[in-house]
């Protein structure tokens, strides 16, 4: 394990590793490992051979750890160095009691815990017991205590936040249409607003000539033909006379 851990270094400080892949190195227990890897994140020991995890490093950044399909049958009080650790993975191990699972009670950030193919799945109420034993749980063997897989509660976590963008642009149209319709209202409004003028005040006010004197008076043109006929009449009267006096003279 301790040539791995330096082929995996690759040179670098082991305070700026982040994820370390161990996987199949053969060792019973943890050697070369320290908390020299104070930002670790990523742990994966799947395959090794362990049988015991005595002497696991305080690994303060620790959230991960694979620990599948190895030999190991307890001490887990080893992990409880461990305070982020969300999740777990001891499926494929030696562990037969609830009893054994008991100092993962103290992993406060422990929210997923693989157990498949270990002698304890099998107990009755298996899974009743180690949700109430572990309280932070939320997933165990890959689902939850109403038997959601993870991946379904992911895709119902994607499909809430789609909703939510939807209502969020709906709520963005409305008030799009909501600002159109004040937007009309007001043009509407300011069309009430202009002095309505009759069309006979139109007329009335029509001056072709351009005089500013001129003021058109309701039945003008009516008067003019009438006086336009009386002169006619008039002057047909006086060419009327006019003859009459000289046929007289002649």
């Amino acid at each position: 394990m301790e040539k791995r851990i330096e082929l995996e270094k690759r040179g670098r400080n082991p305070a700026k590793i982040t994820e370390l892949i161990l996987d199949n190195c053969k060792s019973t227990s943890i050697v070369g490992l320290s908390a020299e890897f104070e930002n670790l994140e990523v742990l994966s020991l799947i395959n090794v051979g362990l049988t015991s995890l005595k002497g696991f490093p305080a690994l303060a950044n620790l959230r991960k750890l694979e620990l599948s399909d190895n030999r190991i049958q307890g001490g887990l009080s080893a992990l409880t160095c461990l305070p982020k650790l969300a999740y777990l993975n001891l499926s494929g191990n030696r562990i037969k009691d609830i009893e054994t699972l008991e100092p993962l009670k103290d992993l406060k950030s422990l929210v997923t815990l693989d157990l498949f193919s270990c002698e304890v799945s099998v107990l009755e109420n298996y899974r009743e017991k180690v949700f109430a034993l572990i309280p932070s749980l939320v997933y165990l063997d890959g689902f939850d205590k109403e038997d959601n897989s993870e991946d379904e509660d992911e895709e119902e976590g994607v499909l809430e936040y789609d909703n939510e963008q939807d209502e969020d642009i709906g709520e963005e149209e409305e008030d799009i249409d909501d600002i159109n319709e004040e937007e009309v209202e007001e043009e509407e409004e300011e069309d009430d607003d202009e002095e309505d003028v009759p069309l006979d005040a139109l007329y009335k006010d029509y001056n072709p000539s351009g005089d500013d004197d001129y003021e058109a008076v309701e039945g003008e043109e009516e008067d003019d033909d009438i006086v336009e006929e009386e002169e006619e009449e008039e002057g047909a009267n006086n060419r009327g006379q006019k003859r009459k006096l000289e046929d007289g003279e002649d």
